[in-house]
């Protein structure tokens, strides 16, 4: 049963996913002289990913009838806002200097324009579900002073279009470096915007025209580098698993050695070390409606990640199929909220816990609550910006309806199937009544420092992948080598398993039992190193400026490493508590 709604779960989201890129002409084949479906999408800094704008935003020449494009779900997400170009290339049509229009812009377009040209602004397009790039002018910095800058706006756009019988393979644009409007003045200009468009002939076939997109990932410097990161993550597991199985093994044997020769031993033997604290180590952590909440929505997240993983493995998130990624985010995230519901309840009962409807609200609201504020105040900024990133209201109407529809009953349903599944906690030794004082320990042991040094083994196994993954979300680069990326977040969960299970076992051995708040920090600290990469990727890898940008970036990878401390903590308590499961069960506690 369960493996049957995985893959009902798997084939729904896949179905949705490549809905959401079907152009107008759905099976891509044309005949000579067809409308091939040519969408201009957005225009926006080169440098801020985030800070787009719709395409007419800027004075161009407007189609004589202006169509907007159904969007799915994730388009929107992504910010894609795609209208009728005023281009038409039809099917095998060459055009020679084609005029789109003749213009006369005011001072404010102008100074529109200049202002565009200063920021670096590209446009975007898609033709044919193809995408299509192109800058609108260029600056010619003559001095130092920026006074003496030159800024020109191109006026002739050239299409070349690659076919292969009956269906378009590939599109590039460029510019002509010598048709350009000077707007270094301000001061109304005409100006006449031509195209012209150059068809030819190629043998690629039509299902591998976006090969070229993943080809940039798959060159032999960046596998090289794709590949030293790969080995050293897994040299730096092998050495750490090694050296920490080897300690463990040895201390623990000794442990079960003189445990067992003190329990033979008639004389009355006084206990120490982790043994001593046998009566406390299963005591139920302070504010267990919050932990059983973070590790219903850790657990969530994981599964989350692991369908995301699968669906990219099969290949659905290929290169600029639009708005796939967010949908999948979405839906996977709105279907497995039953989980974390069952989760946190389960265990909240577990624990002796009696209100359990104020934990699964508590669970409900752990991520979602401060991924809803974050969004109010990026979205209100986007509205101010007047940037695409801005969610029409139809779209948030439709994300409220899958959270009230969707996420909240399967988050309930969970809920009621954790708190009917009644189960004992599995604790091998009774608690006392009282607990025991933990006694005065050195700097070093304490929580914050564990957690430093919790966090960065996991960060150093993944740090090199990190520049990838953020040079694709928060720029240009196309990411597309999944396999790799699967095989570094294995290499996470181990490392942040092994390192959790050393610290849990040196904080008992210390006489501290308070280990499972401790394990769930230790476990989750690599998401603080991974914010505190951002701002060295911010500042020091990226040329992302103004305060959308800025609020954009620091405000969603807030939510990201947020999710990432909430997986990973629950990953490091599991792992920890199977560990002191097993040592205790393995000794003799009356």
């Amino acid at each position: 049963m369960k493996s049957r709604l995985v893959m009902i779960l798997i084939a729904l989201v896949i179905l949705l996913a490549r809905n959401g890129v079907r152009s107008d002409a759905s099976d891509h084949r044309y005949k000579e002289g067809d409308q091939v479906p040519l969408y201009a999408n957005k225009v926006g800094p080169f440098h801020n990913p985030s800070e787009t704008y719709r395409y007419f935003d800027l004075p161009f020449c407007l189609p004589a009838h202006v169509k907007e494009k159904k969007e799915a779900l994730g388009e929107v997400l992504n910010g894609d806002r795609l209208v009728s170009a005023p281009y038409k290339l039809d099917f095998l049509r060459d055009k020679e200097s084609e005029l789109v229009c003749k213009k006369r812009l005011t001072k404010e377009e102008v100074a529109q324009f200049r202002s565009a040209v200063k920021k670096d602004y590209y446009f975007q397009m898609y033709y044919d579900d193809l995408p299509v790039w192109g800058f609108i002018g260029r600056v010619d910095k003559e001095g130092k002073d920026p006074s003496e800058h030159k800024y020109y706006l191109f006026k002739h756009t050239h299409f070349e279009i690659f076919y292969n019988k009956d269906r378009v393979i590939e599109i590039n644009v460029r510019t002509d470096p010598d048709a350009v409007m000077d707007l270094t003045e301000d001061k109304e200009v005409n100006v006449d915007f031509f195209y012209t468009a150059k068809w030819k002939e190629t043998d690629t076939p039509f299902e591998k025209r976006m090969d070229k997109f993943s080809r940039s990932s798959s060159l032999p410097h960046h596998l090289e580098i794709h590949w030293f990161s790969i080995i050293n993550s897994c040299v730096t597991v092998l050495l750490l698993t090694g050296f920490l199985a080897t300690i463990l093994m040895r201390v623990l044997k000794n442990d079960f050695v003189k445990y067992a020769h003190d329990e033979e031993s008639i004389e009355d033997q006084e206990e120490t070390g982790w043994k001593y604290i046998h009566g406390d180590v299963f005591r139920y952590p302070k504010f267990k409606s919050l932990f059983a909440a973070a590790i219903g929505c850790g657990t969530q997240l994981f599964t989350l990640t692991v369908f995301i993983f699968l669906l990219a493995l099969v290949g659905v998130f290929y290169p600029y199929n639009r708005g796939a990624l967010f949908t999948a985010l979405v839906v996977i995230y709105a279907l497995t909220s039953g989980i974390a519901g069952y989760t946190a309840t389960f265990f909240y009962c577990q624990l002796e816990g009696t209100n359990w409807v104020r934990n699964l609200l508590l669970t409900g609201c752990l991520f979602c609550g401060p991924l809803f504020i974050t969004f109010c105040f990026l979205n209100t900024v986007a509205i101010t910006y007047h940037a695409t990133a801005a969610l029409p209201f139809g779209t948030i109407v439709v994300i409220v309806l899958i959270w009230t529809l969707v996420t909240s009953p399967l988050l309930v349903l969970g809920g009621i199937a954790g708190k009917n599944s009644k189960a004992e906690f599995q604790a091998p030794c009774r608690t006392t009544k009282y607990p025991r004082e933990i006694p005065p320990l050195q700097w070093y042991r304490g929580t914050i420092p564990q957690m430093a040094m919790a966090g960065f083994l996991p960060f150093s196994a993944i740090y090199i992948e990190l520049y990838y993954i953020f040079a694709s979300v928060w720029g240009h680069r196309i990411y597309t080598i999944y396999s790799i990326l699967f095989i570094v977040f294995i290499i996470l969960l181990i490392v942040t398993a092994f390192i959790t299970v050393a610290l849990t076992y040196f904080q008992l051995a210390a006489e501290d039992h308070e280990w499972w708040w401790r394990s769930f920090l230790c476990g989750g600290s690599t998401g603080i190193f991974i914010y505190a990469y951002c701002l060295y990727y911010y500042y020091a890898r990226s040329d992302m400026s103004g305060f959308m940008q800025t609020s954009f970036f620091f405000g969603y990878m807030a939510c990201i490493c947020y999710g990432f401390f909430l997986m990973l903590g629950t990953v490091g308590f599991r792992a920890a508590l199977l560990f002191v499961r097993h040592i205790y069960r393995s000794i003799k506690c009356e």
